[in-house]
């Protein structure tokens, strides 16, 4: 169901897409690229010479290379429009200190950490944001959400959102080995 509709008479002064497109590798090992424009709906004068209405203020390019494990394997960066050019894309290959990181494992925190502040860009840092989710919806492609898993182990999706809190009448529903009482506790 959409939004509903504005009741105070408006103008659209910005627009920001983010992408995301998943892909399988012939090597075993799965891309997620992520892409933000940022747009504006009038002329907008910087420091560093007037940006025209309708060119990107920001188109930044994120990929990152995982395995079936969500390991990060490769990263690639690119800014190919930035608001202050020769300069905001220095950053890029800093983007390479995530490989070795896990998509599931603190890695939205590691990012923080290791890319933070002036560390890194605040744009493509924000994209590493929607990675975990999307590579998710991209290894979901090709396996069962119960594949994958150690015998007796709980899926990994289990316990992520609150759908699919082991309390909740979802997993009830249609994980019931995985379902937890939070009244009794079992």
């Amino acid at each position: 169901m959409p939004l509903p509709l504005a009741t105070v008479a408006r103008t659209r002064v910005h627009t920001r897409r983010v992408s995301i497109q998943g892909w399988r590798r012939e090597d075993g090992l799965w891309d997620i690229e992520a892409r933000m424009t940022d747009l504006k709906d009038h002329d907008l004068p910087l420091a560093s010479g007037l940006r025209r209405q309708g060119d990107a203020l920001h188109d930044m390019w994120l990929r990152v290379t995982i395995d079936g494990r969500m390991q990060v394997h490769d990263v690639a960066a690119s800014s190919d429009a930035t608001p202050y050019p020769g300069f905001c894309e220095a950053i890029v290959p800093a983007y390479r200190r995530l490989i070795g990181l896990n998509l599931f494992d603190g890695f939205r925190r590691s990012v923080r950490e290791v890319l933070g502040s002036t560390s890194g860009c605040a744009h493509l840092t924000e994209l590493c944001d929607v990675l975990p989710t999307a590579a998710l919806q991209t290894l979901a492609s090709d396996t069962r959400d119960t594949e994958g898993q150690q015998p007796g182990e709980q899926p990994f999706h289990l316990d992520r959102c609150h759908a699919l809190a082991t309390d909740s009448e979802a997993v009830r529903r249609y994980y019931p080995r995985w379902f937890r009482d939070s009244k009794t506790g079992t």
